[in-house]
């Protein structure tokens, strides 16, 4: 018997399921989120979940964790400073794929060198442009990422690169021939540089949840869910953290297959941050072709094919102002609760209360601002280290706090490195003022409803006089926004354009139009709904759609659950090209290496790779490994001849955790 934990750590919610020989959960437990500290809630939920099952520490088999650490990172635009030190390219390649984007102002170095397309060197790298860069920026970035151009036919630029960075400054390097076989500079480069922003903040994350294991008594190694469902070893998310994004996601998509052994259906799990949609297709969740894509990103990770969207249980409501009637909408940034921050500080309410006493709204009614431990404050400028200062480590009414306009641009910036946490009203407040929800403080919630409710709409007119009008909107306005997310899913899916999803036919088909002309849209697949508030917000996302929604007994926990049930796989890719006549260049980790004959360099090619991921897989903890080889060569017709162009090699190799075979 193999007793097996899994953990998730959610926006709101960290969960910790047991169960017993890949068939039966024993036992699940939730404890709070610690942002500032996610270990903590970790150890909590573990601590539950043991206590609950009476299952003794040492029996447990394996850990493994999901996480929406790096997902949401990147949708609120969160993580380290880093430096991009970019061979090969121009300046202007840049702003290609979102990159500059993405760097947001982080220091580049872009340097001479890089290789052709043949794997063969088109200048010499300048290596004194690198050291005079390092000196000046060395100090002020927590890593770095670097991309070369052509670094997947030759990875020579950028191994030299990684040697000296590391050499000179000691901070962690991601390259980006480590992170995908494929063509594509700047993609490769954006996913470099995500991969560097996530190191400090996953490797922090699983460090201490190993540790606070050790602390609970479980001596089993740890394992971690990669975006595509599978799992992979603490020590390789350590260094690829960019390979967990969607790992919350992917591993619900495992679970919920698990919990309801369905094989055809749409997957929605809201969360506290996002809600993630995928498509569950003869029993198996798609990899997206395209990589993965995180809020405005679109990386070069293998993935499962979700569509995440800044929306959940935590979502920040605001105010639409445009048109007569005014109204609301939720996201794409989370925030704390007003109802869940009253717990934690009860002068909450008080200050809510002396907020309803004057007669006159004000701009920042409702919303709360404090510090969160803990977390690196390099590298602030003047005015956002005077915020910061003043904030020091209480929590304040926002009002109290802000000085002048100016510095709401410095709280932007404070908040999207997660050095400070905004308390605003949220659907999860809205959830107690209409009683579906009593976790919380539910007069907190009623009054920052009361506040908000105060606005004035186009017309001149209070937008809602009782607080529960107001609640009823944000949850009508959560089901609206869902139901957009997962027709988006569905119209990308059959190839149409997901913009019909708001199309006023569309809305109008899903409310039954029954006038002279009748309209009748929705969904035509069951939805499974996933997450610890689905059960109160998705039988009404159901309705709307006109479909089935299935809520599994344990769809609070199918992350947790998705965790245990993967398996290890790790696949490997490499390139075979055709240079001249009768010469196949096979291009590897150590260099290009050329062969005379294409079934030879086709041989060396696999069994390379195969060693690799077998390797790889061996390394993850992997046992009965099982490998699968996909050859894709291409060729073309010249002068009645059949002539090798290109070929690329994968190689999949799969296995169940041993820990987990006893």
């Amino acid at each position: 018997m193999a007793i097996l934990l899994g953990v998730d750590t959610g926006g709101t919610y960290t969960d910790a399921v047991l169960v017993q020989d890949d068939a039966v959960v024993l036992a699940r437990a939730k404890a709070l989120t610690t942002r500032h500290d996610l270990a903590l809630g970790v150890g909590s939920a573990v601590r539950s979940v043991l206590e609950v099952s009476g299952v003794s520490a040492g029996a447990v088999a394996m850990a493994s964790l999901s996480t929406t650490l790096a997902t949401n990172a990147l949708v609120e635009g969160q993580g380290g400073r880093v430096a991009l030190i970019y061979v090969g390219f121009r300046a202007q390649d840049l702003e290609a794929q979102g990159l500059a984007d993405a760097l947001a102002g982080d220091p580049v170095c872009v340097l001479g060198g890089g290789h052709g397309h043949d794997g063969a060197q088109v200048a010499a790298l300048d290596e004194a442009g690198l050291l005079a860069f390092l000196e000046t920026h060395g100090g002020d970035v927590s890593g770095f990422a670097v991309a070369s151009q052509f670094a997947t036919r030759n990875p020579a630029h950028e191994l030299r690169v990684m040697e000296v960075v590391r050499a000179v400054t000691g901070r962690p390097v991601s390259a980006s021939h480590q992170l995908s076989a494929k063509l594509g500079g700047p993609k490769r480069a954006l996913t470099a540089v995500l991969n560097a922003r996530l190191i400090g903040m996953i490797d922090g994350l699983i460090g201490r949840a190993e540790d606070e294991l050790r602390r609970v008594g479980i001596a089993a190694p740890m394992m971690v869910v990669r975006g595509d469902g599978a799992l992979m070893s603490s020590a390789q998310a350590r260094q690829r953290p960019i390979e967990t994004i969607l790992s919350g996601p992917a591993a619900s998509i495992v679970g919920a297959r698990w919990l309801t052994g369905m094989d055809h259906a749409l997957v929605s799990d809201i969360g506290g941050t996002t809600t993630d949609v995928a498509v569950l297709r003869d029993g198996r969740p798609a990899i997206d072709p395209q990589g993965a894509r995180v809020g405005p990103y679109r990386t070069m990770v293998e993935a499962v094919a979700m569509r995440t969207t800044g929306l959940g249980g935590d979502s920040e409501v605001h105010f639409v102002s445009e048109g007569l009637r005014g109204g609301v909408t939720l996201g794409p940034r989370r925030v704390v609760p007003v109802s869940l921050l009253a717990v934690e500080h009860p002068g909450v309410v008080d200050t809510l209360a002396q907020q309803l006493r004057s007669t006159t709204p004000g701009e920042y009614d409702g919303r709360f601002v404090r510090a969160v431990p803990g977390v690196a404050t390099d590298g602030l400028t003047g005015r956002d280290a005077a915020l910061l200062e003043r904030i020091g480590m209480q929590m304040h009414p926002l009002a109290a706090v802000l000085r002048t306009r100016m510095e709401q641009g410095a709280l932007k910036r404070l908040v999207a490195r997660g050095v400070v946490q905004i308390a605003a009203l949220t659907p999860s407040d809205a959830s107690h003022v209409l009683g579906t929800l009593d976790a919380w403080d539910a007069e907190a919630a009623r009054l920052a409803c009361v506040l908000f409710g105060r606005r004035r709409t186009g017309a001149g007119e209070v937008l809602a006089s009782d607080p529960t009008v107001l609640a009823q909107m944000i949850v009508d306005q959560l089901t609206h926004q869902t139901g957009v997310a997962l027709l988006q899913a569905a119209l990308a899916e059959e190839g149409l354009d997901e913009a019909l999803a708001t199309h006023v036919l569309m809305q109008r088909g899903l409310g039954g139009h029954d006038g002279l002309v009748k309209l009748e849209t929705g969904l035509n697949v069951p939805v499974i709904g996933l997450g610890a508030s689905a059960a109160t917000y998705y039988p009404a996302v159901g309705a709307r759609m006109g479909t089935k929604m299935v809520l599994p007994e344990d769809g609070g926990v199918a992350n947790a659950i998705g965790a245990v049930v993967g398996r290890v796989t790790i696949r490997r890719s490499g390139t075979i090209t055709a240079p001249s006549e009768g010469l196949f260049r096979v291009h590897q980790e150590s260099g290009p290496q050329d062969f005379t004959a294409s079934d030879t360099a086709l041989a060396h090619l696999e069994e390379t790779l195969t060693q690799e991921a077998s390797g790889a897989a061996r390394d993850a903890g992997a046992d009965e490994i099982e490998v699968q080889v996909t050859r894709d060569i291409r060729t073309a017709q010249a002068e009645a001849r059949e002539v090798f162009v290109e070929a690329t090699i994968t190689v999949e190799a799969t296995g169940r955790p041993r820990v987990a075979l006893g």
